[in-house]
């Protein structure tokens, strides 16, 4: 579910080319602040995907909501007193 989730939020990444330096920004729109600038596009894609995995780390130990991706829910379960 997890690969599945992190596939779709990867399936919503803009990429641009910075016309200052060459080099390559991704973002993905619906998670504030996962962005990512390399120099080539496939950097740019496998550091988006490594902010967004920690992205999603922080929110899970912050006990924050995650948005739905394309149908996708991932919903925290509250620990058992």
């Amino acid at each position: 579910m997890l690969s599945d989730y992190i596939r779709a939020a990867m399936h919503k990444a803009c990429y641009e080319i910075l016309s200052d330096d060459g080099s390559f920004y991704g973002e993905i729109p619906e998670f504030k602040g996962v962005w990512a600038n390399e120099p080539t596009l496939e950097a740019c894609r496998e550091e988006l995907q490594s902010v967004l995995e920690d992205w999603i780390l922080v929110r899970v130990s912050d006990h924050l909501p995650l948005p739905p991706v394309d149908g996708i829910k991932l919903e925290l379960q509250n620990e058992a007193a």
